[in-house]
This record gives structure tokens, sequence and C-alpha cells, in this order.
């Protein structure tokens, strides 16, 4: 619900690499950013001549065409004709596919939950220790990364059914540079220091924050990302997973405790743009206008890496605009958390060309194809930084390879009434006014609800 996506069509888009007759985007070898050596030795061990690979996802527009040309090197490497379709019905249509028996063979999940539950049901097939332990070897915060593709199967047992590929980063606090000049103030290294500087540009006449709850049925949303950052830089991983799964109650006095470090921003009236009635009332998408207004209305602003598609028309990421990583705390000594979402990588239905597929998802070039490009972030050490698109990829990217953990979006984790619903009502009600123990218990009510 988190991700913003912009679809072209409201009806399923099919589109078949081969029948596009696509040419390779980068010519092999020609390009020392990318990593050629693992595109030959992948397609050195691989003939898939006549076979077929179906894969299915969400991805439509750009994100279909930038995927479809990462494809384009698998069928050159191995023979096989593959074919990929979007939709923005997937998360309906994958569970349709599966229970009829007519799965594609690999399926691209945004969603987690969706593939936990039909690994559950026996519908995805274990991609192997082996594979775990590439990702554990090979991945920035390598376990975090196995502990999302790692589920209960049909038989009770834990196994690894996911393969992450493209990832998110929200862990961002966004700023324009030439304001924080003006006023003389530095980038925090901690949370500590983050703090100090909401303080001091308030002791110097200054705003420092604007916040945004608004987005129409979803508003409250953008609330959660905070306290999914504020769980992790006060909790450890465990306790954040505990939360996401309900093991420990949502009005456990650590969850509190992060709601109340949100508060501690959002709900004084001097450190948000508008007081926080303002929060609550502001479109997410304009709340980064105030950085942009001269005098600036605000200096900080806590978002995901999408919402430079709300800046003015012109902006440029890393010179108008730029951001820094939502630090840690350092007396609490919790390492270099990271909050964000992207996609995983399922076996639906089995086949040679499918395994063959997530093989190819381990070597360098399926990433660095996808990052010289645009949208794409990867936590795989392998993968070459210059082969990013421009410097704030770089950079993002640099911070999920510093990760320590990585946690995925824990609301899109939750029961939808909850993650999608609850949560993001609790959110509004808290920096309405309503204290953050009473916000807990009703969530926690309507968890225990649908339990029943």
């Amino acid at each position: 619900m988190k991700a913003i996506k912009i679809a072209g069509a409201l009806a399923l888009v099919l589109c078949s690499s081969t029948a596009l007759a696509q040419e390779l985007k980068f010519a092999p070898g020609e390009d020392d950013r990318f990593t050629w050596q693992s595109f030959e030795d992948f397609k050195g061990k691989h003939d898939l001549s006549g076979q077929r690979l179906t894969i299915f996802g969400d991805w439509l527009g750009q994100e279909q065409d930038i995927f479809n040309s990462v494809i384009a090197y698998f069928e050159e490497a191995t023979g096989a004709d593959v074919s990929f379709s979007g939709s923005d019905s997937f998360e309906q249509q994958i569970v349709i596919d599966t229970q009829a028996g007519s799965p594609p063979n690999i399926a691209i999940f945004a969603q987690p939950g969706i593939a936990a539950n039909l690994a559950a049901e026996g519908r995805l097939a274990p991609l192997g220790q082996e594979t775990a332990d590439w990702v554990r070897e090979n991945y920035a915060a390598g376990e975090s990364w196995v502990d999302l593709g790692t589920y209960t199967g049909k038989d009770g047992t834990d196994g690894f059914y996911a393969f992450p590929y493209k990832a998110d980063v929200k862990s961002l606090v966004w700023y324009v540079p030439e304001n924080l000049e003006d006023a003389g103030y530095e980038v925090p290294e901690t949370l500590e220091d983050l703090k100090a500087l909401t303080e001091q540009i308030v002791a110097d006449g200054g705003t420092p924050w604007c916040i945004g709850l608004g987005a129409g049925g979803a508003t409250g949303w953008p609330a959660t990302d905070w306290v999914e950052d504020m769980m992790l830089r006060t909790q450890p991983p465990e306790v954040y997973d505990q939360w996401v799964t309900n093991e420990i109650p949502f009005n456990d006095e650590r969850v509190v405790g992060a709601i109340e470090e949100f508060g501690w921003f959002a709900t004084n009236p001097d450190f948000v743009a508008g007081g926080p009635e303002a929060v609550v009332s502001t479109d997410f998408r304009d709340s980064p206008a105030g950085l942009f207004a001269s005098p600036p209305q605000c200096y900080l602003h806590h978002q995901a890496s999408f919402i430079p598609s709300f800046f003015p028309e012109g902006t440029e990421v890393g010179v108008d605009a730029d951001f820094f990583y939502m630090p840690a705390y350092a007396e609490r000594d919790l390492g270099n958390p990271v909050l964000g979402s992207g996609n995983i990588v399922a076996i639906t239905a089995d086949s040679e060309a499918a395994r063959a597929f997530i093989e190819f998802l381990k070597t360098p070039i399926a990433h660095e194809l996808w990052m010289a490009q645009s949208g794409f972030l990867t936590p795989f050490k392998q993968a070459k930084p210059d082969a990013y698109a421009n410097e704030p990829l770089k950079k993002q990217g640099e911070i999920l390879t510093s990760a320590t953990t990585f946690r995925f979006d824990g609301s899109d984790l939750m029961p939808g009434s909850i993650g999608a619903g609850a949560f993001w009502t609790g959110m509004v009600d808290y920096v309405g006014g309503k204290p953050a123990k009473q916000v807990a218990d009703e969530i926690q009510k309507a968890w225990d609800a649908i339990k029943k």
C-alpha cells in the first residue's frame, strides 16, 4: 500500500521480450561499469534452447520495460524464451492462478506476506539451503534478507522460498543543502545529533520539520514509517519481528516508546511546520514543499526514496535537494538499521529454466543492468557501485550495503486490517492528541478481534 505506483492501465499487461525482438541495451564487454565476466560465466553453464519461462509481477510502465531489458540478457545467455506479464492486480491474480493450478514459473512479490501464505499452502518451491547461504554471504545484512524469504511450508518446516531482488530505502531524511549551509548546520551522524539539530533550529528561530500524513483513504501511513524506523533505533531487530507478528502486543511498552519517539518530532508545535494540526491535514505529497520555500518553512523531511517525484519541477537531487541516512542512537549500539521495502522472487511452477533464472539473479550483471538505468537498489556486495545511473542512487545503494540490519516495512507485513487500517488511523489519533498508550491499546484490541 505504501508503494507509489503509476499504472498505465488497469488491465493485465502482457509483454514478451522475445516478441519485441529486443536488442541488448548495453553491448557485452564494452562498458567497464558492468561485471561482464559474470555474464559470460553464466552463459557457459546454461543451455535452455527451446525452453519457455513465464514470469509474473506488478511491474508496469518503465519498470516493466527495464526488467524486460534485463531478461533479454538471460535469453541471450541461455536461449530460453521468456515472457513477463505485469498487472496492477498481481496480489489477487497470483493467488487465483496458483489455486487454479495455472501459475507462472516465477512470481515477483512486493508483499512478502502473500508469498508466505502461498508457501504455507505448498504453492511455492523451496530454493534450498545453498541459495539461502549464498544470500547470507553475499548480501549486506544477509541474515535479514534470508529471514525475509524464509517461510513455513505446508509440511510445517521452515525453508528459504524467496530471493530478494530490487530494494527500496525508507530510512532517509531529505533537506536542501543551501539551507543547511546558509544556517551553518551540519548533517547529523547520530540520532542524538539529529535531535540536537532539531532543537538548535528552533533556538535560531526556524522550524525543523515538515511532516504530512494525508493520503486520502490511506491517511496516516507516513507515520507508520516513522514508528518502524524508531522501533529499529530503540530495540533489537528481533523485537521488531515480534511486534510485526504480534508475538509481543502492540501496546507493549517498547512499542509505545517507539510511537512516543515519533511524537517527539511530530507532536511538538515548535518542531513541525503548522503544528500537529498541519501534520494530520497536509497531504504527504505536498509536505516537502516547505523545504523549497524562501525563507524555508522547514529544514528536514523524513520520507522514502520515491519522494523526489513530488519535489518542485526541475529539482535536481544531489544539488537542489539531498538526503542523509536516518541515523541510529549512538548510545544504544544497534548498528546501522535500514527500513525499506522491495521485491522477492519465488518459483511457483518449478522447471529447469526457473532454477536457472534464480541462478542468474546471483550474478552481478543481473543487478548492474538495472542499476545503470533507474529505480533499482541492491544489497548485493559484489555488484559494482559505479554501475548506478547517478550519484543519488549510488549513495542510497551504499546505505543498503552499509546496513547491519534490514527490515521490511512492518505495516506491510501485518494483517491488512492492522497495517493498512488500525495502525494508520491510530497514528492520526496520536498526532491529534490521543495518548500513545491508548492508541496502542486500541490497535491491539483490533488485532485481537481478527484472531477470533
